[in-house]
């Protein structure tokens, strides 16, 4: 295993395993749990050798408590994790996450300022609310409070630290919506038009195996068409550079 790569990514700042758990919402006795069990990779070494941990190790938190939420026992979430390459960077196990979620029924939460920022894992600031509030993470329901889905806290609270403006925020969402949209119709109509003679338990039934199907399939069809079109766009930013 890559204990560069899995421990202090270029790039990230190192974690403590007290800021690792505050970050992912647990406990450091939780942490420590999860490392004895084989579920978490050591961490990296770093000055008086004290353990560094890096945006890896928060995302296999992050999938591993998604995997709790949805009700699989530790032996469970054990095999399931066991079974992933001991490679994937942080990118593919948010997409892991993103596919267990997805299996979940939409669930919002009421939550004060003060419990929103514990599960963030760190202070969030007007600024941060605006833009969680941009991205559709919290809405505010017009008290103290914030309504928050907590599938994607996890997500919105790693997005403040992206570059982008609340208006680019706001106009990528516009997109991914109209497009996912788009896509859920299409699928949605070829699904019935395949079902159309079948009974309705036969129809539910195949809507639950689908669902996890096609949302895996559309994840890495995105992913890697957004991943061609970066490597057009860093291309062309090569070839136009006058150094060369």
């Amino acid at each position: 295993m890559n204990r560069r790569r899995e421990g202090v990514e270029t790039g990230a700042d190192p974690l403590t395993v007290d800021g690792l758990a505050a970050r992912a919402g647990v406990t450091v006795r939780t942490v420590r749990f999860y490392a004895t069990r084989g579920l978490l990779p050591p961490p990296a070494l770093g000055p008086r050798r004290v353990g560094q941990y890096g945006r890896a190790h928060l995302a296999r938190l992050a999938l591993i408590e998604e995997l709790r939420h949805q009700g699989m026992t530790l032996a469970a979430i054990e095999r399931y994790v066991h079974r992933l390459p001991p490679d994937l960077s942080a990118d593919d196990l948010a997409i892991h996450r993103a596919v267990v979620a997805a299996w979940a029924p939409d669930a919002l939460e009421t939550v004060d300022r003060a419990e929103l920022s514990r599960r963030a894992g760190r202070d969030l600031g007007d600024p941060d609310l605006a833009r969680l509030a941009a991205m559709g993470v919290i809405t505010a329901d017009g008290t103290a409070a914030f309504r928050v889905e907590p599938a994607l806290l996890r997500l919105g609270v790693e997005l403040l630290d992206v570059p982008l403006s609340p208006e680019a925020i706001v106009a990528a969402r516009t997109v991914l919506i109209e497009h996912s949209r788009a896509a859920a119709r299409e699928l949605s109509g070829l699904l019935r038009a395949e079902v159309a003679e079948r009974d309705s338990d036969a129809v539910r039934s195949l809507s639950a195996h689908m669902q996890p199907i096609v949302v895996q399939a559309l994840l890495t069809a995105f992913q890697r068409s957004l991943k061609e079109e970066l490597r057009a766009w860093q291309q062309g930013e090569r070839d136009t550079d006058p150094r060369g």
